[in-house]
């Protein structure tokens, strides 16, 4: 199949990103994880190192995506082929998928020690602070065009180099420390359903809802702020 290598390359990245970026959420939210209560601050480091991480290893091949927001607003940028996006997308989920399991077994008698629901479900998917979906709407475009329109400044299909991963690292990490009080800054489609889907299907002693009536704000959002920020980059440069 031809740019069967591509779309692998996506799904392991992105699985791989899934294990490092969902291990952090789950490491600071189980109360039976030795690094339980370290915080937001330690959440924005753990989601930046990991991109970073992702970047550097499998930017040569895909340009890391690891997100259908970044394949998408590339793609309307024109910086990406049209033949590649279904593809990449469908990695993109399936990758996801896989490293959302990957974390479910790692923590998984922490998971079934855990008597708060929520903290469950936060080791998967995002939660909202509030209930006001139009503001958390807003919150996922704000922060996925904030990502973005740094990523088009980087020119990030290009190979990796040490100043642009400082600011992949910053654009995440900064993010998570202006947007995820919010939101959880999603920011990335496949990453919020998919590890949503596995807290919905898998065995977790005492689980509640997996909350699938949230999860279309962190799958539009994203989608909204990456074509707004790829429209605004177009018009300025």
């Amino acid at each position: 199949m031809e740019n069967i290598n591509l779309y692998l390359g996506e799904l392991v990245g992105t699985a791989f990103f899934m294990v490092l970026g969902l291990g952090v959420c789950a490491n600071i939210s189980l109360k039976k994880s030795g690094m339980f209560g370290s915080g937001g601050l330690l959440a924005a480091c753990g989601w930046g190192l990991s991109m970073v991480s992702i970047a550097v290893i499998f930017g040569p091949l895909t340009g890391a995506h690891v997100n259908p927001a970044v394949t998408i607003g590339f793609w309307v940028v024109g910086k990406f082929p049209t033949e590649l996006v279904l593809g990449y997308i469908v990695a993109q989920f399936i990758g996801a998928f896989i490293g959302a399991l990957i974390v479910w077994q790692l923590f998984k008698d922490h998971l079934d020690e855990e008597e708060n629901q929520n903290c469950q479900l936060g080791s998967f998917a995002t939660i909202a602070s509030n209930s006001n979906n139009f503001r958390n709407l807003l919150s996922e475009i704000v922060a996925t065009f904030s990502l973005l329109f740094i990523l088009f400044a980087l020119g990030h299909q290009q190979p990796a180099n040490g100043v642009a991963m400082f600011f992949v690292f910053a654009g995440v990490a900064g993010g998570v420390m202006s947007f995820g009080g919010l939101t959880g800054y999603a920011i990335n489609p496949a990453r919020d359903f998919m590890p949503r889907l596995v807290h919905a299907i898998v065995p977790i002693k005492n689980k509640g809802s997996s909350n699938f009536s949230y999860a279309w704000v962190p799958i539009v959002g994203p989608v909204i702020g990456a074509v707004v920020a790829a429209w605004l980059y177009k018009v300025l440069f």
